[in-house]
């Protein structure tokens, strides 16, 4: 049977609110059909099963250098607003061998032991923004995301990747600039010729003065003989590690703050030993995932979907990844409501199969840190606007917070 004529969504850009505007989608089928920025239609997964089965399987690839006829073809171009999630070439956007290989290169930097070797470099970061804030007289608003959520892993990231800190302020800048989704053609242009520049600045100069960093290291290996890393991969590696190590930490640890600040019965929890901040980290994944819908897949062949959704080869899909802690599939004990003791809190947050997130264990160890010292330090920190009030970032590919204002309450005395 020929699938019927689908409904069509025009993703807001403005991302004016993610989480109803995923509701209305998942209404609609296992797939819709969206038309994102530049009138390129793409499909949009919301549903959490279906999304789970397909990055399980082998029906999507990420490489639209292969995959996607518009963008083969330059009926899609670099000054494509959402043009910088595809023309890298990092195993963000690789498939198969190629992904294997980009993936192990960065892959150990990631695992268990060296994560938690990082924690006394996390914990003297933290301690130094949280003395900062100790100056902050009592009942004056202070933004926690400038001061404390946003800082945190941008320094961290930079550190790990060697950026001297006189370039660090422009890879903050252009990273920031990627999340722009109305970005207009030239804007987008220049986003991208601005990303590829600053990376390129970065190599030179540790290729100039080599460091123990891990940029040091891609360049050891890019220049290695024999190498398979092209100059292009090693760029591109670059500004997926810093990128995703950054902003993905920092919209985390904006919305468990915020959360647990909005809902003192849960933050008690924490406090009387009930739960645990693990928990409040794992429950706000689930609700407020760092990132909406993050692009993009493509498919390899036609995938039947049911319910009359006939996905074809070498089109778009855009999985909702932040849509799946909500669906009531999943989750169909209150799956809006933010609880520590619900048992479970499983999510698509961090991705699912081949291209899970490296960092993720990383992310959340930032985060565990940071809150413990906010918290510990400010037992009465309070929010200085209504939750409803909170400003997000318009960006329909993360969820994200501009600013988190707060009033601290007096600190508490640094153990003798």
């Amino acid at each position: 049977m020929e699938p019927r004529c689908p409904y069509t969504h025009v993703l807001d850009p403005r991302a004016t609110d993610l989480h109803a505007e995923a509701a209305h989608l998942r209404t609609h089928g296992p797939a819709v059909r969206v038309e994102l920025p530049g009138r390129v239609l793409a499909w949009s997964v919301t549903r959490a099963e279906v999304a789970r089965r397909l990055l399980a399987g082998n029906r999507l690839a990420k490489n639209a250098r292969r995959h996607w006829p518009d963008w083969i073809d330059g009926r899609v171009g670099p000054d494509w607003p959402l043009a910088s999630w595809v023309a890298v070439e990092s195993m963000f956007t690789s498939d198969d061998e190629d992904h294997h290989r980009l993936r192990t290169l960065t892959a150990p930097a990631f695992g268990p032991r060296r994560v938690e070797a990082l924690r006394p470099r996390i914990r003297a970061i933290v301690d130094g923004l949280v003395d900062e804030l100790r100056s902050t007289a009592p009942g004056e608003a202070v933004d926690l995301h400038a001061r404390l959520s946003y800082p945190l892993p941008t320094t961290l990231i930079c550190d790990l990747f060697g950026v001297p800190e006189e370039q660090r302020a422009e890879v903050r800048r252009v990273v920031d600039g990627v999340l722009e989704t109305g970005a207009t053609p030239e804007r987008a242009g220049a986003v991208l010729d601005d990303l590829f520049a600053a990376m390129a600045h970065l190599v030179a100069t540790k290729r100039a003065a080599p460091g123990d960093d891990m940029t040091s290291e891609l360049i050891a290996t890019r220049d290695a003989a024999g190498s398979r890393l092209s100059e292009q991969e090693l760029i591109s590696t670059l500004i997926l590690m810093i990128g995703a190590g950054s902003e993905t930490t920092v919209n985390l640890i904006d919305h468990t703050a915020a959360l647990l600040l909005s809902h003192p019965e849960q933050l008690a929890l924490v406090r009387g030993g009930t739960a645990t901040w693990r928990d409040a980290i794992e429950e706000a994944l689930r609700l407020e995932a760092p990132v909406m819908h993050l692009p993009l897949h493509f498919a390899v062949e036609d995938i039947d979907l049911g319910e009359g959704v006939l996905i074809r080869t070498g089109e778009p899909v855009l999985i909702a990844y932040g849509a799946s802690g909500r669906d009531p599939e999943l989750h169909p004990d209150r799956p809006d409501a933010f609880d520590l003791t619900r048992p479970d809190k499983t999510t698509l947050a961090f991705g699912h199969g081949r291209h899970y997130c490296l960092g993720a264990a990383l992310g959340v160890l930032e985060a565990e840190e940071a809150l413990t010292a906010l918290f510990g330090t400010f037992p009465d920190v309070e929010l200085a606007v209504p939750e409803k009030e909170l400003l997000h970032q318009e960006s329909f590919i993360v969820n994200a917070l501009r600013a988190l204002p707060v009033r601290l309450s007096p600190a508490a005395h640094r153990p003798a």
